[in-house]
């Protein structure tokens, strides 16, 4: 961390948060010529890319198409995000990764994890930000920004600076008991800029506690599903595991689902995905005396099997006794589980938050808002990946852009493809 400043500090730019996106932005336009003071309020450094992926960080995923960000994106116009994620590809961070000798490997689907620690990845960010000679304030609040016909004038802890750039990367609402916070909302509304309502994403379903009782015997238990919402064309599907909790449903079917969900509207959830489970149970009365609940445990565990057939009398019989319509009933309940979750676990659990400055408030080129010389990346916009990396990749191509146009904002400058670290496209 650098000495304490002068009580009148100057920059070419402050990049305010340094999480994946403030970071990485740094760097780059440290790298690029420009004179960067990079500040954030908590203690630790990067705090997301820490805990992120069960500590060794999904840093990117290589399914990602960037003509075709809907795929993989949500906000008001998830098309926004394609100028940044074509500029700056996960092959392109994958070089980076690469050049500092960190060890990866694919998991599936595409996401891309550390062999070893999330702190490799921090690491490798921060000597980036010192190649960049850029001035890094930690812990530092930054209590005012006002803006003037000389620029931005930041009141912060550690004096007064003046920049003509200010950079928001602060993220969102998600995980407050490492310091997230409202800033970068606060900041968009003082300068008249709009922004879409934030929720919880990537956030486990909750369900009525007297309603959920025959599931919470179930809490720790998972199993692959196909998981649903929405209807017609906003109609939303994702194959992965689904995890049985005390208070309602997580995993990463849920986590991704949770995106699109919309408070009151139901979940449908396919429980024995690619089976059909009508002909396969009036098969196996043709041929078994076993209790149905023991027939059953051959396409789901055991004890959904057991907490299942407790809903209904007529399923708690030999299966050679159960009429054909009281297996198909089951077959239909277990194949498209409908069920209208109460709420979340709130930010508190949320991976991610939705919502965000506006995109129509920013340039999709540079990321810069109506208000001029200030900026914002990350997770702070209105730009929502996917689980599996996405929203790493988005932190780092939507930094990569705005460093570009900091750079182009000072004539004389190297470009990006002429430097051999963080930036170059390799």
């Amino acid at each position: 961390m650098s000495a304490a400043p002068a009580p009148d500090s100057r920059f070419d730019v402050v990049v305010i948060g340094a999480g994946a996106a403030g970071l990485f932005c740094a760097g780059v336009a440290g790298q690029l010529g420009a004179k960067v003071l990079l500040v954030d309020h908590s203690e630790k450094v990067a705090e997301k890319i820490r805990i992120s992926g069960g500590g060794r960080c999904n840093f990117t995923n290589r399914e990602l198409d960037p003509r075709q960000p809907h795929k993989h994106f949500l906000g008001e116009n998830p098309n926004f995000c394609r100028s940044a994620l074509a500029r700056y590809t996960p092959s392109d961070f994958i070089a980076l990764v690469r050049k500092h000798d960190i060890a990866f490997h694919e998991k599936h689907k595409g996401q891309l994890f550390g062999d070893r620690s999330s702190e490799d990845f921090i690491r490798m960010l921060l000597a980036e930000c010192a190649a960049g000679g850029v001035t890094h304030w930690q812990p530092c609040t930054v209590s005012e920004v006002v803006h003037g016909s000389e620029g931005y004038v930041l009141q912060t802890g550690r004096g007064t600076v003046r920049a003509p750039a200010v950079v928001i990367a602060t993220g969102g609402l998600s995980i407050p008991k490492i310091g997230a916070t409202d800033f970068g909302y606060r900041i968009a509304r003082q300068f008249g800029l709009r922004v879409v309502t934030p929720r919880p994403a990537l956030v486990p379903l909750t369900f009525d506690g007297e309603a959920w009782a025959p599931f919470a015997q179930l809490a720790g238990l998972a199993l692959p599903v196909r998981m649903e919402t929405g209807q017609k064309k906003e109609r939303m599907a994702f194959d992965e595991d689904l995890l049985f909790t005390h208070r309602g449903l997580s995993g990463p079917a849920v986590l991704q689902i949770s995106s699109y969900w919309r408070e009151g509207t139901a979940i449908r959830v396919d429980l024995a995905p690619g089976t059909d489970l009508a002909h396969d149970l009036l098969q196996a009365k043709a041929r078994s005396r076993k209790l149905l609940a023991n027939e059953l445990a051959q396409w789901v565990p055991s004890r959904l099997a057991d907490a299942w057939v407790q809903q209904d009398p007529a399923w708690q019989r030999p299966v050679n006794e159960a009429s054909d319509k009281s297996l198909q009933q089951l077959a239909a309940r277990l194949s498209a589980w409908e069920l209208v979750p109460t709420g979340t676990e709130g930010y508190r659990k949320a991976e991610v938050t939705a919502g965000g400055v506006d995109t129509r408030e920013l340039s999709s080129q540079t990321m810069e808002s109506k208000q001029p010389g200030l900026y914002f990346i990350g997770e702070v916009v209105d730009v929502t990946g996917w689980l599996g990396g996405y929203n790493f990749q988005w932190a780092w191509a939507s930094g990569f852009a705005c460093a570009q146009a900091l750079a182009a904002a000072r004539p004389g400058q190297p470009k990006a493809s002429d430097l051999p670290g963080l930036a170059a496209r390799l």
